[in-house]
């Protein structure tokens, strides 16, 4: 007989109907399911189970919880419901994450099942705010790197549509607690099965026919399968947030139009299923918002006057004006770090060493620079197509002094300039060292201003009204950085950079060449959610007029 009593059995097979994954037909006595299960059932599953029911009492129950997605979990674990009550949100609303439960709510859809009322529903809503706290979450770049095999497979099914992630990850983030994908295919057929067979999964935490739920590296990916017809409204109610989705169907209801997870309904009742997010933003008479932006803030208000800004796109990019190689902490060649620029096609790069004093592994010696030149004088002659730059990301010493005499530093073709050390410094003293550094007529970037470590360390705590006027007056450009460990600066920062007048760059603060493509991504990420503009980046601009700024401060 099993270990514990009739209602703790009960409270086990309905958790494994949460986990939902095990695509088993579970008998009233399980142990007599153990003993004859149906032909075809899985080996590892049953081998799992057996292990779990010779436990017996509530271990079976925790062990059925440890496997249910991360926010049915933690809802679990928060006593806001118990695993009856979880199960029928899931076997009646099919609600599987925070996204699900806050439309759940949101909608009223709790009270009409079976069971549940209003009270419920209360109680849920109060722990969402909570939910995700206890959710450890990852810095951007380990997420969009998890997400990258899976996006790849489904994108090479012929059957699905299209693939793109949701969540925070699409909206760009610094960090992540949820990470979701939408894949739209009429006929999902194998490919949950295939899902949970990639590489590098640990175990599946939930599947059905157009859901799955994966563990990678202890973090949860789950992916959707929608009918292409409204696959638009999947990834919408998806990539949140929920501020955004909460004034979009403001809107909508001004029209008499209804917006849900399920898709929009117009004023007379009837579904208006939509493909994409372009068509439900055209329904409602916006033009498309694009993720990046969507924080619930004033975007929605500022789309609805006409008055969203060309956000700055890959496509924009002309070249690249930070990077390291082998001559100081990159791991890769000047060689190798020009073939990946051709291949993505910009005009032109910059190679931008650490210089002699940083806390880099490696370092740019003052003598090695001429070695370094003929490098790059090589890789010219191997790589006419594209334009080359010397350059170097030089320390800000403690006193405000770089860390090249400006004789070494008049023979680069571009100079950045950074703060690596704070020395133990205020506020006003680091300002103090950049005002000096961008009064430096051979300064041309200032990079990652803030310095921060996404996720461990704050960025400093200066005046930076002040640091985006000394940019505009002294002609020095600010740098959004793509490094997943700056992403600085960061989307708010950003915004206030270019209202204010500032040129900035977008840059990879690659370390590698297999890296190039994916950093400077994830500074179009940052610099888009700060509202950025292709003629708010010298980066997007003819190598000529770069050539031209720089040549006009160091005359001055």
């Amino acid at each position: 007989m099993i270990r514990g009593d009739a209602a703790e059995q009960a409270l086990f097979l309905r958790a494994c109907e949460l986990v939902g994954s095990r695509h088993i037909e579970f008998d009233a006595d399980l142990g007599a399911f153990l003993e004859n299960p149906p032909a075809g059932s899985d080996r590892e599953v049953l081998v799992r189970l057996r292990h779990m029911y010779d436990a017996g009492g509530w271990v079976l129950v925790e062990s059925a919880v440890a496997d249910l997605p991360a926010d049915l979990r933690w809802l679990f674990e928060s006593g806001a419901v118990s695993i009856e009550q979880l199960a029928a949100l899931y076997q009646a609303l099919g609600s599987t994450s925070a996204a699900d439960l806050v439309a759940a709510v949101e909608t009223q859809s709790i009270r009409r099942v079976t069971g549940l009322d209003e009270t419920l529903e209360a109680t849920i809503g109060a722990a969402l705010p909570g939910l995700r706290r206890a959710i450890p979450r990852i810095p951007l770049g380990r997420a969009m790197a998890l997400v990258e095999p899976v996006l790849r497979f489904l994108r090479s099914r012929p059957d699905v549509v299209w693939a793109l992630p949701g969540g925070s990850v699409r909206r760009g983030q610094e960090t992540v607690g949820d990470i979701e994908v939408v894949a739209p295919a009429a006929n999902p057929g194998d490919i949950v099965d295939e899902l949970s067979r990639l590489p590098d999964v640990i175990r599946c935490l939930h599947r059905s026919e157009r859901r799955v739920y994966l563990l990678f590296e202890r973090v949860q990916v789950g992916v959707r399968l929608p009918e292409p017809a409204n696959a638009g409204a999947t990834l919408l109610h998806l990539t949140g947030s929920s501020g955004h989705l909460r004034a979009l169907r403001a809107y909508a209801r001004e029209s008499q139009w209804r917006l849900t997870a399920e898709g929009l309904f117009g004023p007379d009742g009837s579904s208006h299923q939509e493909s994409t997010e372009e068509e439900i933003y055209a329904t409602l008479g916006l033009p498309y918002i694009p993720p990046e932006i969507r924080s619930g803030d004033d975007e929605v208000d500022v789309a609805r006057r006409g008055m969203l800004p060309e956000f700055v796109s890959r496509s924009d990019i002309r070249g690249d004006l930070h990077m390291h190689t082998t001559w100081s902490d990159g791991r890769d060649s000047i060689e190798a770090m020009v073939q990946s620029c051709c291949e993505l096609g910009y005009q032109y790069l910059a190679i931008t060493d650490h210089s002699q004093h940083s806390a880099a592994t490696r370092s740019l010696s003052a003598d090695g620079i001429s070695r370094q030149r003929e490098d790059i004088a090589r890789a010219r002659e191997q790589h006419p197509d594209i334009a080359i730059l010397h350059g170097c990301e030089v320390d800000i010493m403690p006193d405000g002094r770089l860390d090249f005499t400006d004789r070494v530093l008049e023979q680069f073709d571009i100079v950045l300039a950074s703060l690596h050390d704070r020395a133990g410094q205020t506020p006003d003293q680091l300002m103090e060292r950049y005002v000096a550094a961008m009064k430096h007529p051979l300064v041309s970037i200032i990079t990652h201003p803030t310095n921060r470590l996404v996720p461990n360390r704050r960025g400093y705590d200066l005046d930076y009204d002040r640091l985006f006027e000394m940019a505009i007056e002294t002609g020095t450009l600010l740098e959004i950085d793509g490094a997943p460990a700056h992403l600085d600066m960061d989307g708010a920062l950003a915004r206030r950079a270019v209202a204010a007048g500032v040129t900035v760059s977008i840059d990879s603060d690659s370390h590698r060449a297999d890296l190039l493509a994916v950093q400077m991504d994830l500074g179009i990420i940052t610099a888009r959610r700060g509202w950025v503009e292709p003629r708010h980046v010298m980066n997007t601009r003819p190598l000529a007029e770069l050539r031209t700024v720089i040549a006009r401060k160091r005359s001055a």
